[in-house]
């Protein structure tokens, strides 16, 4: 039996293939302030700026192509039952080849109801199109949790989390919640790693091995450490 391998990964991942997020530039992202383009209201005020919002991020994402350390978890499938938690809304690690995701915050190259998050579709091309209707006859959006909104996945990241054997915290700052709270469900006595070139606020957590280092060169440590858990 593989030991589980439970990793959660934030914006830090991305942008190492150039993928920009909102807390680069203080509350921007891409220009916008993240209320006018990441909110319920928002949708609600004007829909047709958010959906254009993301439908240019959605054409980045598609752009981007996953870099060493998507790649590096991917290989860790071999000797791990390897288990990711992304608060990323873009789909490079699955195109790494990663086979075991949960997206906390949505997937931007799904589409769902804006009447029922639930109803959730693949989008042709890069574009979500006003006036493109879920089967209930309501607009559709993008599949991203705003600001705001209920994390569907928050539950089943919490059991998987408890279940680990072994845990990587991977370019995430632990600021945005409930995301930050799932360390807490990770088993004290369980090895955690935590990969970031800015260590987040962890003192109070047993069992740390801290790695001040991006993603790509972060992971590649952390992949000969955990051999001595093979």
């Amino acid at each position: 039996m593989k030991k589980r391998l439970v990793v959660l990964t934030g914006a830090g991942i991305s942008a190492e293939s150039g993928l920009k997020t909102f807390r680069d530039s203080d509350g921007l992202w891409e220009g916008y302030n993240v209320r006018e383009v990441a909110t319920p209201e928002a949708w609600d005020w004007n829909p047709v700026l958010v959906q254009q919002f993301y439908n240019e991020r959605r054409k980045q994402v598609r752009a981007a192509l996953p870099n060493e350390a998507h790649l590096e978890l991917a290989k860790l499938e071999a000797h791990f039952d390897v288990h990711i938690i992304t608060q990323n809304i873009d789909d490079l690690h699955e195109r790494a080849g990663s086979s075991q995701i949960v997206h906390l915050h949505g997937l931007i190259t799904l589409a769902q109801s804006d009447q029922n998050p639930a109803l959730v579709y693949p989008i042709t091309g890069n574009e979500i199109k006003m006036g493109e209707l879920c089967e209930l006859g309501s607009q559709l959006r993008p599949h991203v949790v705003w600001f705001g909104e209920a994390v569907p996945m928050i539950e089943t990241a919490a059991n998987i989390c408890a279940t680990a054997d072994l845990f990587m915290l991977v370019g995430t700052s632990l600021a945005v919640y409930p995301a930050a709270g799932l360390i807490d469900y990770i088993p004290k006595h369980v090895p955690k790693y935590i990969i970031d070139p800015k260590i987040p606020s962890v003192e109070r957590y047993h069992n740390l091995i801290k790695i001040e280092k991006s993603a790509t060169i972060g992971l590649k440590v952390a992949a000969d450490l955990l051999k001595q858990h093979v």
